[in-house]
C-alpha cells in the first residue's frame, strides 16, 4: 500500500488510523470512561459548556448556581441523571432544559426555587423521577406536572405550602396520583398558621367544601367590574330623572291652572 513508501506518509496514515480524541473534561469536573462527570462542590456559578455529547451522568451539587437560563446545557442527548442539589437555584428559564430529552432523573432539591410554569419541564419527556424537595414552593400548578407523561416518582416534602383554596388543583392531582408521590407525610402546610405541619394529604373533599362553592373565575371578576361602574352611572341618572319628575309634579300641583289655561297665566 502507498502508506509505506516513507516515514512521512505513515505517520499520516497512523494518525488517519487513530480514532479521534475524546472531548477534554471541564476543569473543574471528573470524568469517567462510563460517561460520568462529577463537578460537584467547585464553587460554579453556572453549567460547564465544555461535556462530552456521551455524558450519562452530570452532578453539579453544592454550587453556587443562582439561575439556568436558555440553553444552560449543551445538547447532551444521552444524558440519563441531572443533580443540582444544593445550590441557590432560584429562577429556570423555559428554555434552559433543551437538548435533554433522554433525562431520566432530575434532582433540584435543596434550592431556592418559588415559582415554575408548565413550560419549564416541557422537554423533559422521558423523565421519571423529579425531586423538588426543600425548595420555597408555596404552590405548584398541576399544569407542570401534566407535562411529564413519565413521571413516576415526585418528591416534594420540606416546602412552605401554602393551604388556602389556591393548594386545591394541587391538592387533586396528588390525590389522583398518589402512587407517584413519594414521602407523602413529608407534605406539610406552613401557613396558616392553624393548618401549620398539617399533611396536605390528610385534607378530604369536605376541606374544600367552602372554596367550590365560593371560587370566583376570571370572568367573574370582569363582570363584576363592568357591571358596577355601569350601575353607578344609571343610578346617578336614574335619580336624576326622578328628581325632574318630582318637581316637575309639585309645580303641576301647585298651579294645576296653568297647566290648563297657558295664556292666562303668561299674563300674570
Amino acid at each position: 500500500m502507498g502508506c509505506w513508501r516513507g516515514p512521512s506518509a505513515m505517520l499520516v496514515c497512523l494518525l488517519l488510523l487513530r480514532p479521534p480524541p475524546s472531548p477534554a473534561c471541564p476543569a473543574a469536573c471528573h470524568c469517567s470512561s462510563l460517561g460520568e462527570v462529577d463537578c460537584s462542590a467547585h464553587a460554579l456559578r453556572e453549567v460547564p459548556q465544555s461535556l462530552a455529547t456521551n455524558t450519562s451522568t452530570l452532578w453539579l451539587g453544592y454550587n453556587f448556581i443562582t439561575v439556568l437560563g436558555p440553553r444552560s446545557f449543551p445538547p447532551l442527548p444521552g444524558l440519563l441523571l441531572l443533580s443540582l442539589t444544593h445550590n441557590r437555584l432560584g429562577l429556570i428559564h423555559h428554555r434552559a432544559l433543551l437538548g435533554l430529552g433522554a433525562l431520566q432523573e432530575l434532582d433540584l432539591s435543596n434550592n431556592y426555587l418559588t415559582v415554575l410554569t408548565p413550560e419549564t419541564f416541557l422537554p423533559l419527556s422521558s423523565l421519571v423521577t423529579l425531586n423538588l424537595g426543600s425548595n420555597r414552593l408555596e404552590g405548584l400548578e398541576p399544569d407542570v406536572l401534566r407535562s411529564l407523561p413519565q413521571l413516576q416518582a415526585l418528591l416534594l416534602q420540606d416546602n412552605p405550602w401554602v393551604c388556602s383554596c389556591d393548594i386545591l388543583p394541587l391538592w387533586r392531582w396528588l390525590s389522583h396520583n398518589r402512587e407517584k408521590v413519594q414521602e407523602k407525610n413529608l407534605l406539610l402546610c406552613r401557613v396558616p398558621e392553624q393548618l401549620n405541619q398539617y399533611p396536605i394529604m390528610a385534607f378530604g373533599n369536605e376541606s374544600f367544601r367552602q372554596c367550590q362553592e365560593t371560587s370566583l373565575s376570571a370572568w367573574h371578576y370582569i363582570v363584576f367590574l363592568t357591571i358596577g361602574p355601569f350601575s353607578f352611572m344609571a343610578s346617578i341618572f336614574f335619580c336624576t330623572f326622578m328628581g325632574f319628575i318630582t318637581v316637575v309634579y309639585h309645580n303641576l300641583r301647585r298651579d294645576p291652572h296653568c297647566w290648563r289655561r297657558p295664556r292666562i297665566c303668561r299674563g300674570h
